[in-house]
């Protein structure tokens, strides 16, 4: 692992055991990495395990198999008081804030619990001016400190989660779904304070996400989930001007676009039938039950990432080909 990267994720499998025998295959083959400073946008459909993925870095999940490295340490296989130390490098902003906060804490409380049980400041009264220092720091006034969190509104909330995960003065930040459960322009008020962190702070952030818009917006680069795997990766230029994958392709097309013309005009590409069970994924590709480009070798034969230019990777026996084929089909 070199010096600029802050976590490594190879091979990660996460399993998890049925009643009536097999496994889910939530991540099933995943890696991973991200360089310091950067934020890498994990983005899928719902089902796609790209929440799991997060939990697993988190070791809030329990990998099946593979490896995850942060800072260069092996913490695939660590005890709870092993990852003790760990668990102030590495934070978490969860989706919903009204869930991840306590509602019998106050806002001070919740900051500052961070810091006693790392013994970042040891003495009350210190604790107290660095809860100040956090709240001023995600622009809130500090005398929000002695209210609950119901007496908030969802992006104070929010903010409140972002100070309390930087309590730990954590290099990375793993963002799940954090603008999710939000109003439209607080979604923007979020991710410009979140970039304003990042430069500050010197963050990484592995954002995850289902609104291609608001990945495009944060990320210096993109890994596209589905059903466990990943199925292309490259910087926000390569992948949304030219995806290389057929399921990057048809998620694009359903991201509205500001021209009104423009989006009366084009076709969205639509996908035929749900996302397959997890429990008993397809053979080959996993994705060729619902492409519309497939042909008889995708369902025998299980693509890897290859290169398409750069860092640009997509797994398709046909990438590139095959997502020209479907957008000129859908004109």
């Amino acid at each position: 692992m070199t010096d600029d990267l802050v976590a490594e994720i190879e091979d990660l499998k996460v399993w998890f055991p049925v009643p009536e025998g097999g496994h889910v295959r939530a991540v099933d083959g995943v890696s991973l990495h991200l360089r310091r400073g950067e934020t890498l946008g994990l983005v899928g459909e719902s089902g796609s395990g790209k929440s799991t993925t997060a939990l697993a870095l988190m070791r809030l999940v329990k990998p099946t198999s593979g490896r995850i490295r942060v800072n260069g340490e092996d913490i695939t296989a660590l005890s709870r008081r092993q990852l003790r130390p760990f668990r102030r490098r590495v934070a978490m902003v969860f989706q919903d804030p009204a869930a991840s906060l306590d509602s019998r804490l106050t806002v001070g409380a919740s900051i500052a619990e961070p810091l006693a049980v790392h013994r970042i400041v040891a003495n009350q009264e210190a604790r107290h001016r660095r809860v100040a220092e956090l709240l001023e720091l995600v622009g809130l006034p500090q005398e929000l400190a002695g209210r609950h969190p119901h007496e908030l509104s969802g992006g104070q909330r929010q903010r409140v989660g972002i100070a309390r995960a930087l309590a730990g003065e954590p290099d990375l930040v793993v963002l799940d779904e954090p603008i999710a459960s939000l109003d439209l322009s607080v979604q923007a008020q979020i991710m410009n304070l979140l970039r304003r962190l990042q430069r500050e702070l010197g963050l990484t952030y592995l954002f995850v996400a289902h609104d291609l818009a608001a990945v495009e917006h944060m990320s210096d680069r993109v890994a596209v989930m589905y059903l466990g795997r990943i199925v292309e990766t490259g910087t926000p230029g390569q992948i949304y001007a030219r995806p290389a994958h057929p399921y990057t392709a048809a998620l694009l097309s359903a991201v509205p676009v500001p021209d009104p013309v423009a989006e009366r005009t084009r076709r969205r590409i639509v996908l035929r039938g749900d996302i397959p069970s997890a429990h008993n994924p397809p053979t080959g590709c996993r994705f060729h039950t619902r492409c519309p480009v497939a042909q008889d070798q995708c369902a025998k034969l299980d693509p890897p990432l290859v290169h398409v230019e750069d860092e640009h990777q997509a797994a398709c026996l046909f990438a590139g080909e095959a997502v020209d084929s479907m957008i000129g089909s859908a004109r």
